[in-house]
């Protein structure tokens, strides 16, 4: 073994210095916009860690034993007659646990053997370019690939991940009732498409543990373009996420260890140390959340500018009677790109229509049954299907707001509160909360610009009985409008089409408007530097 780690640590050296050199250096160069005055070592950070992260995951799977890279652990499938008789016995059981029984499991913490960091890598994929029948299953009505069947694939695969760290790289079987545990996503911090999705290359899906703590395990997941056999194409990666995942004991609930990592390498330091500061930075910025703390200086100066220039008209055509027709502004953008020159787009300023559209009347919803054939292993809501059914929401009010087809940028934030019971009746709700320009070097040199969309949609579990509801899941995405709003010549004045503009009017949606601004810059921050890579290649 020791030749081989040799050689793993020296091709670490070659191939991520120059990474990261490459990285700091554009992530200095980068300019944050006036317009969202988010701190910038927050934005570098984030774009450190997508390129970091997408070669240190390259170099890791080197070491990975191809005998176990396709096993995923999976439940076993059984009747809901069958499983209803289980979920009785255990409730059942949990009520007489001896009090005692968490000081004995304290016990096992110290005997959990470890794992190496690519014992849980696990991918597979799927073969879009040579089976019709499959890409059917996945084509949407444009003709390119569902992506919430994707990111349903991705929680599945983040919890397959996680089940494989904790039981071994050789298990393939899930039964709770003997494991003794079971393991639920905490979070989604983040997913980007970092290329767009096409469907005339075969996928593949892959991830591992990067960082464990007590119980919880940080799992990254991408989506890799697969490059043809006899080709000089290479592997390209479409997608990168963050998932956050907990361990939990299947009889009370609680906190339920799971296995340390072995570092062996130093890319596998890097990896870890990257989950670390995940971790950490997580924390914090649910400290500095909105729902806790004033917005800063910069940021009140910027919604007093919005109501200035939005605002006060909406309110002022809504005063004292019904809006009959919608409130229609003209307006001038100035371009302070994320790393234009200054001789390119940041010079370019966009006069436009605007129509004003309060942030309430965004609105759409969409009440359904769980039904018990999307459950998971622990007998609650799928957490991936929960996820589809946010997405193809979001998707829904971003087309309609922008009054066309959108392409999906990234999923920002999906925070899991609470599960979703078989049975119960959920209510999705989804608003526009922000939207924006942006601007995109075509592969012909073309400048174009598009409009930005960031959507919320929140899950509620309603009780029939009370008719109150309890939020589980709040999910909140940014997509982009698939028609270009017009093409920036070199005069840098131009004029584009009527736009949809969505104006907050009241505290609440003023401090909504601000969260989605803020994870509005750390997506341009990742875009301009994927950007930037893409272009150097040329």
């Amino acid at each position: 073994m020791r030749p081989f780690q040799f050689r793993h640590v020296s091709l670490y050296s070659r191939y991520t210095a120059r990474r990261f050199t490459t990285i700091r250096a554009a992530s200095n160069a980068l300019q944050i916009d006036q317009r969202l005055q988010v701190p910038s070592a927050t934005v570098n950070e984030e774009t450190q860690d997508v390129t970091a992260i997408d070669s240190l995951l390259n170099i890791v799977k080197l070491r990975v034993n191809p005998r176990f890279e396709s096993i995923m652990p999976m439940r076993i499938p059984s009747l809901w007659a069958e499983a209803r008789l289980a979920i009785a016995h255990e409730e059942e059981a949990r009520s007489s646990v001896a009090t005692n029984f968490h000081t004995s499991l304290e016990s096992l913490t110290d005997n959990l053997p470890p794992r190496n960091m690519h014992d849980s890598y696990t991918q597979f994929i799927l073969h879009f370019s040579s089976d019709p029948n499959l890409l059917e299953e996945y084509v949407n009505a444009s003709g390119g690939i569902r992506t919430g069947k994707l990111m349903e694939h991705l929680d599945s695969l983040a919890g397959s991940i996680s089940y494989k760290h904790v039981l071994g790289p050789t298990k393939s079987e899930l039964k709770v009732e003997e494991m003794g545990l079971y393991i639920v996503t905490a979070g989604v911090e983040r997913i980007d498409m970092l290329r767009p999705l096409t469907s005339d290359r075969d996928l593949r899906l892959s991830g591992q543990v990067i960082y464990t703590g007590r119980s919880s395990m940080e799992v990254v997941v991408r989506i890799e373009s697969v490059a043809s056999r006899g080709t000089q194409e290479k592997d390209e990666t479409i997608l990168l996420g963050r998932f956050s995942m907990v361990c939990r004991n299947a009889r009370t609930n609680q906190a339920y260890p799971v296995n340390p990592l072995i570092i062996s390498t130093e890319a596998e330091k890097s990896l870890f140390s990257i989950g670390q500061e995940l971790k950490r930075r997580r924390a914090s910025l649910a400290q500095r959340s909105l729902s806790r703390v004033p917005p800063s200086s910069q940021e009140a100066a910027a919604l007093h500018q919005n109501y200035l220039e939005f605002g006060e008209s909406i309110s002022q055509h809504n005063y004292g009677h019904q809006q009959a027709s919608p409130t229609v502004k003209t307006a001038h953008y100035d371009f302070i790109g994320l790393g234009d020159s200054q001789d390119s787009l940041s010079s370019a300023g966009l006069d436009y229509t605007a129509e004003l559209v309060p942030m309430g009347e965004t609105r759409i919803e969409r009440c359904m049954l769980m039904f018990p054939q999307e459950r998971n292993v622990h007998q609650k809501i799928f957490g991936g299907y929960l996820m589809r059914l946010a997405y193809e929401l979001g998707f829904s009010n971003a087309s309609m707001f922008c009054r066309g087809r959108v392409r999906f940028l990234a999923l920002d934030e999906i925070s899991f509160k609470l599960p979703v019971p078989i049975g119960s009746i959920l209510r999705l709700n989804s608003v526009v909360l922000y939207d924006d320009f942006i601007k995109q070097r075509e592969g012909n040199g073309e400048d174009n610009v598009y409009q930005l969309v960031h959507v919320g949609v929140r899950a509620n579990v309603v009780d029939i009985k009370t008719g109150t509801e309890k939020t589980t899941n709040e999910f909140r995405f940014t997509w982009r409008s698939e028609e270009k709003l017009t093409r920036v010549p070199g005069d840098h004045h131009v004029e584009a089409k009527k736009v949809r503009k969505v104006v907050p009017k009241t505290y609440r949606e003023a401090m909504l408007w601000l969260e989605a601004r803020r994870a509005v810059a750390v997506g341009d921050g990742i875009r301009a530097l994927t950007t930037k890579r893409q272009q150097s290649r040329f």
